[in-house]
């Protein structure tokens, strides 16, 4: 099990959060420090895909100067958003902060694959109090 967070940043449009602790590290599932990619590996020798869980949860928010509307968080498989995590709230006005949780599973196979947690909207989005954790579970 790995577990990375984050406590507090405003995300662009398209980008992926930063996790800037690595609370615990794991033998196939590697992150830099201030980096926003994880990358998670199949450590066995056969062809048969190492499968992780993994979970997030978050804070999410517009900040001051944004717009109104509907808003997500995500997780992206190799720079492609997993469309069954998207969590989406959408706040009464700017400044109002809501909790997102998601779950996915992902195979690791010959190749290792890289996940982040992306802002998918159009405008800037709040990020706070991130947790990610990543659990091998065969």
């Amino acid at each position: 099990m790995a577990e990375f967070t984050s406590t507090i940043q405003q995300v662009a449009a398209g980008q992926n959060a930063v996790l800037d602790t690595d609370v615990i590290r794991s033998r196939c599932v590697n992150h830099r420090t201030g980096s926003g990619l994880i990358c998670l590996e199949n450590s066995g020798c056969d062809c048969k895909p190492a499968r992780y869980r993994v979970f997030v949860k978050a804070n999410i928010s517009i900040p001051t100067g944004g717009t109104v509307g509907a808003i997500s968080l995500g997780l992206s498989l190799n720079g492609e958003v997993v469309q069954s995590s998207l969590a989406t709230v959408t706040p009464a006005a700017v400044s109002d902060e809501f909790n997102v949780a998601f779950e996915e599973i992902i195979n690791a196979g010959k190749c290792s694959v890289n996940i982040a947690v992306t802002n998918p909207n159009t405008q800037t989005i709040e990020v706070s109090n991130l947790v990610v954790i990543v659990e091998r579970i065969c």
